[in-house]
């Protein structure tokens, strides 16, 4: 009689349905690739433009540029090759996911090398910290002495806020809202239904968007021009004011030029700030969309309420004089709300009131669609919107009170999206300040630190990190995390941990 174990084993042959079954159960990765070497080989393209900065201005930087673009549209160019015969039916939910994510690594990663490769020879976790700082529009940085900085390289780094800046706002626009992440998804009437006839595809509202987006960097750069910076500081500035994503050309930052520059910038981080698909509407001939939306009305009225504070502030306890508190504080104000992070003086030295208003400035954020990072403002009034009908409906046990945002009411989908979000949001920065603290950092710094990556400010709080400081002496561990911390947080938090569920991966 034969053991078990020299019985033969039967092979199970499956029908072609339940073939096709299992093919559908797994993530078709080629049309992630395809468009994820499309957007790397235009990458590639891009760093042509520091090469003939550095070739402008005798820097033997230029060779690195050169190679670098060649190797990333190489590669680039093979990845999308390699699957160009992917089918053109569409990405699924999983598909929109994976590259939502994987898009921002592969653009850090190959941002990288310029500054890997470089004059500077930064070590991978400096080079990919920073260029994970600059396409997540954070603003914090490793790099000391930028003033002295090849011009090749300090053009690099502000075009990829300049990048990042668009990016953010075509994926709060076109994917979040879909994927329904964190509440996105009571923007998708806006940008789909209210202008459906008009732009009813996802490309011409891409389109549109980024045309008002050169027009606003364009007049950024004209003002800068008329209140005095030279040509080349005033591009600079231009790309990463209107991204409000904050590198400069200088260790000063902002303080480089003090004056009329401060009023420039505020302004055009205002409008970076503002929902981008109001500019479209304004161009179609309609103002009222801007004027009436809740989180616009909110986002400004914050910004004027903590600006007189400030301004208060700084004239009755610091001595200031009126102009000078009230420039700085208009600028701080809303260099940290919109999550630019320039810093035009210390203003840790200002007291301790202005220190905490500034951090918890930095937690709230600008306008959803907007180049503006954080939690969003749109956020804290759907939070407001559903504690107001529950303390109603305590106060009236038998009424029917529905949370409502501007106007419409608020489903139930979207209020337990905005939850998930608040929650991981405040579980992220608890276990992040932890976990920095426990590479060694003071509490100062981890907590803050953990803050203004998740938030994606820039500054954080201290003497290291502080608005006077940058992130270079830190331990590798602690810039590691920090750089996950960018990521995470510039694409909304639950877009990145959803890929960590064993359900994302079985659906």
């Amino acid at each position: 009689m034969p053991s078990r174990c020299d019985t033969p084993r039967r092979r199970v042959r499956l029908t072609p349905a339940a073939t096709r079954a299992n093919a559908r159960r797994m993530i078709d990765l080629r049309p992630v690739v395809y468009v994820i070497g499309l957007v790397v080989a235009i990458l590639g393209a891009t760093m042509l433009v520091p090469m003939l900065v550095d070739l402008y201005y005798g820097s033997p930087d230029w060779l690195v540029f050169l190679s670098t673009a060649t190797i990333t549209m190489v590669v680039g160019g093979s990845m999308s090759l390699a699957t160009a015969n992917t089918g053109r039916e569409g990405l699924t939910i999983q598909q929109i996911f994976l590259l939502t994510t994987l898009i921002w690594i592969a653009l850090a990663l190959f941002a990288a090398l310029p500054l890997y490769l470089g004059e500077i020879q930064a070590r991978p976790v400096d080079a990919i910290f920073e260029a994970m700082s600059g396409i997540t529009t954070t603003g914090s940085t490793v790099l000391e002495g930028l003033d002295d900085l090849p011009k090749g390289l300090l053009v690099w780094r502000s075009m990829l806020q300049w990048f990042g800046g668009i990016g953010i706002i075509v994926v709060a626009m076109v994917f979040l809202p879909e994927l329904r992440v964190g509440g996105m998804q009571i923007f998708r009437s806006e940008a789909f239904d209210t202008m459906g006839k008009v732009l009813p595809r996802a490309v011409d509202i891409a389109g549109r968007i980024s045309a008002i987006y050169v027009v606003f960097t364009l007049l950024n750069m004209i003002a800068y021009l008329a209140v005095g910076l030279p040509p080349f500081e005033a591009i600079n500035h231009a790309l990463t004011t209107i991204s409000t994503g904050g590198f400069s050309t200088h260790d000063a930052s902002m303080g480089e030029y003090q004056g009329a520059p401060e009023y420039v910038a505020a302004v055009f981080m205002v409008l970076g700030s503002l929902p981008f698909v109001r500019y479209i509407q304004m161009v179609q001939g309609t103002a009222r969309p801007l004027l009436v939306d809740p989180q616009v009305r909110a986002y400004l009225g914050v910004i004027l309420l903590m600006t007189l504070t400030m301004t208060l502030y700084r004239l009755v306890v610091n001595g200031d004089h009126f102009e000078h508190g009230f420039r700085e504080g208009v600028f701080n104000v809303t260099s940290i709300i919109s999550g630019t992070g320039y810093a035009s003086v210390d203003y840790q030295l200002w007291g301790p009131f202005p220190v905490v208003i500034f951090f918890f400035l930095g937690l709230i954020g600008g306008c959803a669609g907007s180049t503006a990072c954080s939690v969003k403002i749109f956020r804290y009034q759907l939070l407001f919107a559903a504690v107001r009908a529950q303390i109603r409906s305590v106060h009236a046990p038998h009424g029917m009170f529905t949370p409502r945002y501007n106007g419409r009411p608020v489903t139930e989908d979207i209020l337990s999206s905005v939850m998930a979000f608040f929650g991981m949001f405040i579980v992220s920065l608890g276990v992040l300040s932890v976990a920095l603290g426990m590479t060694g950092l003071d509490t100062v710094t981890a907590v803050s630190g953990a803050a203004t990556a998740l938030a994606n400010v820039g500054p954080g709080l201290g003497d290291r990190i502080g608005p006077a400081g940058n992130f270079e002496g830190l331990n590798d561990t602690a810039k590691w995390l920090l750089t996950l911390a960018m990521l995470v947080g510039r694409l909304e938090i639950l877009s990145v941990y959803v890929l960590f569920t064993l359900r994302f991966w079985r659906d």
